[in-house]
């Protein structure tokens, strides 16, 4: 505890408080200053709270802190059921509730200022579901909401800018980069323009230019959702292909599935793994650990040359001639070891051959897997190909047993049919042989008629008995329909009888609530009114305030862009003057070489070699301009030199070629050509 308020008061007294507390002032404070001492706390985290609490009640000043550490997270020390005690003590201001409080927000104050700061934007306001029915008033809500999302996405993007590590120097010389490359852009564009407009037709090649580039970028684009969409094929296939090869064994494996023989699978699949991971794989870790030791002691050693390798191989015949004699001792000696041995070996050939079978039901399975691979790839290559799938296996065996009993069914059904044609033609044949007795029948009895005088009785009878049975079938109708309607009525009264006499209670109820909702809707719609006329006043005074803000915004930016324009003539102006005063300090110094400094001395210096330069120039023109006439006649008289030379040269060669014959004349020991 001590050290507690050690620390509240080591901050208290500094920045921003600079209470000048120690502990002793601290622990002899007052309830109400203890108080005030912890709103100042709360103040520093969120400014809303920057009030004097003697002009509050207890109750609003407990409220109002209650919430703000609510807000806060802030977690009593102790169990749920000391929050009343938590309460109380925030409201009389005791010491073993505030001093935890103080110290907990001192400890934590930089980033309670940024809960504070987000809560003041994220605490949801609980609107009632009876506001909400209204469409304003959700559509509003609504709005809120989504702003809120949108501020959660933007605070993120702030805080992962600020932890990034950016500068803004490293910004500054980006934009400034970034305005240069623009300008050479834009002088770049001009100058391409200018060039262009010569060019007949520049405004039609440019529009083509510009749907070229659109083209290229929808194109570009167009073949990346290809290469996507052609990649999400080739998973879908793939995962297709994978799950028809997991069916088709699930298939196979339920096919003759027994649970005696899935059981012995299993179990077989389970001393397979077992000794795979108890003994095999063991063994062969263990090998290339030895393998990697040696290796690692191959590499660290020196390296060997041809008789550390010889003196090496003596060592290892030694050792083996060693071995040799001490297993020849033990089998002379130890006659049981005898006995042992022949089992040893046994087991020695049966572990052997248990490794060889586990390595080759390895590779087997791998052979297997390498096979359905092969197969799944072959039946999507056939399947690419025609867009069938071949049948394997199983699925062929069942094709073909379906398929026969299709035949057997089809050869019944055509048998059938045959045998119905046949009965048909039969049937039709006797249709026809009975209407050709009926028709003589009917002219035997039309004879008759006539000779009797009564032509015309079997159709008149025929018809009589045709009406008569039509009209027994009204009579028989309307009875019914008549008995239907009469209980139809019976019970449509009973049901109106039934329904009144149920109706009556909840009519006498609806009849006050009729006369109430009237009421509650001619109060909902003054409600209605009153709030649509706020909302609507608010929404002016929103508008107007916006309109002021954005007034003053620009007059602040003007103002703001005003001032660095009159800080940055000042400063010129400033660096100006310095220059000015260095000058006419440097050029009044008594020191010569301070006046050498100076830029009147030195533009003075540049302006007399200059002048001097001019002079020699000058000179230099003057004696071109006299010897320019001699010069130019020995200019001439050289060329005619250089023509002359010329003549000469080619007179002598063909002369040259004229000569025929030539004469060697040695004299004195040389030889001379005479041409």
């Amino acid at each position: 505890m001590s050290d507690q308020l050690k620390f509240i008061v080591e901050k208290l007294n500094k920045e921003p408080f600079k209470k000048n507390f120690n502990l002793i002032t601290f622990d002899s404070l007052e309830p109400m200053q203890l108080l005030q001492v912890l709103n100042d706390a709360l103040a520093e985290i969120d400014p809303k709270h920057s009030v004097d609490i003697r002009e509050e009640t207890p109750d609003q000043t407990a409220k109002r802190m209650l919430n703000i550490l609510g807000i806060l997270k802030y977690k009593p020390p102790g169990n749920a059921a000391d929050m009343s005690t938590f309460r109380q003590g925030l409201v009389v201001g005791s010491k073993p509730v505030i001093h935890p409080v103080l110290y907990w927000l001192l400890q934590k104050t930089n980033e309670l200022k940024k809960r504070a700061y987000l809560a003041r934007y994220l605490v949801k306001l609980d609107v009632p579901t009876e506001f909400l029915q209204d469409d304003v008033v959700f559509d509003t809500n609504k709005q809120y909401e989504e702003l809120m999302e949108n501020f959660k996405t933007l605070h993120k993007e702030c805080e992962q800018l600020k932890s990034s590590g950016f500068s803004t120097a490293e910004i500054r010389r980006d934009i400034t980069a970034m305005e240069e490359e623009k300008d050479q852009l834009m002088k770049r564009v001009e100058r391409l323009k200018k060039r262009v407009e010569t060019v007949q037709n520049h405004r039609r090649m440019l529009e083509m230019a510009s749907q070229l580039r659109v083209e290229k970028e929808r194109e570009e684009s167009l073949a990346q959702q290809k290469q996507e969409q052609r990649n999400q094929l080739f998973n879908a296939e793939q995962k297709l292909q994978r799950a028809q090869l997991h069916l088709k064994n699930m298939r196979h494996a339920a096919s003759d599935a027994k649970p005696e023989g899935l059981i012995k699978r299993l179990e077989e699949e389970i001393k397979f793994n077992s000794y795979m991971v108890s003994e095999k794989l063991p063994k062969e870790l263990e090998s290339k650990q030895r393998t990697q030791s040696l290796m690692q002691r191959v590499v660290s050693e020196q390296v060997m040359d041809q008789s550390d390798l010889t003196e090496l191989e003596a060592k290892i015949q030694e050792v083996n001639s060693e071995i040799n004699q001490l297993t020849e001792k033990r089998m002379r000696n130890d006659p049981t070891d005898d006995k042992l041995s022949l089992f040893r070996q046994q087991a020695a050939i049966i572990s052997r051959k248990k490794e060889t079978k586990a390595e080759e039901l390895q590779d087997a399975k791998e052979e297997i897997a390498n096979l359905e691979r092969e197969i799944a790839q072959k039946s999507s290559q056939v399947r690419d190909s025609d867009g069938s799938e071949m049948l394997r296996g199983d699925e062929f065996k069942r094709y073909l047993s379906k398929l026969r009993g299709k035949s057997l069914v089809f050869k019944k059904k055509r048998q059938e049919l045959a045998d119905l044609a046949a009965e048909c033609g039969v049937l039709q044949r006797t249709e026809q042989i009975l209407k050709q007795r009926h028709d003589s029948f009917q002219q035997q009895l039309q004879a008759i008629e006539q000779k009797r005088g009564i032509s015309g009785y079997t159709d008149t009878q025929e018809e009589l008995e045709r009406l008569s049975v039509l009209k027994n079938e009204v009579d028989e109708m309307k009875g019914r329909t008549l008995d239907d309607m009469s209980e139809m009525v019976k019970k449509l009264n009973t049901m109106i009888a039934d329904k009144k006499s149920a109706l009556a209670p909840v009519i006498k109820e609806l009849r006050p609530l009729r006369q109430q909702c009237q009421e509650l809707t001619q109060e909902h719609d003054e409600k209605k009114a009153q709030y649509d006329s706020c909302a609507a006043g608010l929404e002016s005074n929103c508008s107007k305030l916006e309109q002021e803000v954005r007034g003053l915004q620009e007059e602040c930016s003007q103002g703001e862009s005003q001032y660095h324009y009159i800080n940055l003539i000042i400063k010129i102006a400033e660096v100006q003057i310095q220059r000015a005063a260095d000058e006419m300090k440097a050029y009044v110094s008594p020191d010569a070489q301070e006046r050498k400094k100076a830029l009147r001395d030195q533009y003075s210096k540049n302006i007399q070699e200059q002048e001097n330069l001019g002079k020699k120039l000058r000179e230099q023109q003057k004696s071109v301009r006299e010897s320019h006439g001699p010069n130019m006649k020995q200019v001439k008289m050289w060329k005619d030199f250089e023509k002359l030379m010329e003549c000469k040269k080619t007179g002598f060669l063909k002369l040259q070629n004229q000569v025929l014959t030539e004469r060697v004349i040695q004299e004195a020991g040389e030889d001379r050509l005479i041409l």
